[in-house]
């Protein structure tokens, strides 16, 4: 489904993935393994082919964002990650057990990417018009949103969620750091936001920086109190 210009969510087993259709295709996130027949399947349907491909961006590393990775990567294919995300994939599971915690549990779960280039905070990427990186730690260590500017669009990955009809943050069952997490929230209120991408549920166009600014104004308040 096509939710912006250029811009199609696809349903991946476990999470949706954003396909940016530009004259080379960009996957933001790649849902689990076995995502790759169903995005072959609707990059076809729209006149394109996976021989497109040659970014794939991921906002985070648990196993639903990254775990189709390694099935559409070849060697034209750019994976980029923050890096606190791709270092922490290589635990063990003796490393898990002997520390065990949600990050090691989850990092340990996904299928580790081959090989990925680092991305930071600040770095802008040649995608609608500019897609910056903004680095918000907390749901993991190397969580990562993109802002379009141009098109207003802000891709947040597990950053939020949606319950009972309203945008929230992010569950604490599945994130590693909450009070983190919701210090990262006031660089989000600081952009110009039409329409708010989550992975798990569908686009959010109402007020969305009135959203932004309410739920960075809860988390100030919560780390006050």
């Amino acid at each position: 489904m096509e939710i912006a210009p250029g811009v199609h969510s696809v349903p991946l087993p476990g999470a949706n993935g954003f396909l940016v259709c530009e004259d080379r295709l960009t996957l933001i996130d790649a849902g689990l393994p076995g995502s790759r027949p169903v995005l072959e399947g609707y990059v076809s349907g729209i006149g394109r082919s996976l021989s497109d491909l040659g970014r794939i961006t991921c906002t985070h590393g648990h196993p639903d964002h990254v775990g189709g990775v390694r099935e559409l990567e070849t060697d034209g294919v750019e994976v980029l990650m923050h890096p606190a995300d791709f270092e922490a994939l290589h635990v063990t599971l003796g490393e898990a057990l002997r520390r065990p915690s949600k990050g090691r549990l989850f990092a340990y779960m996904a299928r580790t990417p081959d090989r990925a280039m680092p991305v930071h905070d600040g770095d802008v990427l040649p995608v609608l018009g500019g897609l910056e990186v903004i680095h918000t730690p907390g749901h993991t260590p190397g969580s990562i949103c993109l802002y379009a500017g141009r098109d207003r669009l802000l891709f947040v990955g597990d950053m939020f969620e949606v319950r009972r009809g309203r945008v929230t943050f992010a569950s604490p069952v599945f994130s590693d750091d909450v009070r983190r997490a919701r210090a990262s929230v006031q660089r989000l209120a600081e952009r110009d936001v039409d329409v708010i991408i989550f992975g798990h549920r569908p686009p959010w166009r109402d007020r969305a920086n009135d959203v932004l600014q309410g739920l960075a104004d809860r988390a100030r308040r919560e780390a006050a109190g």
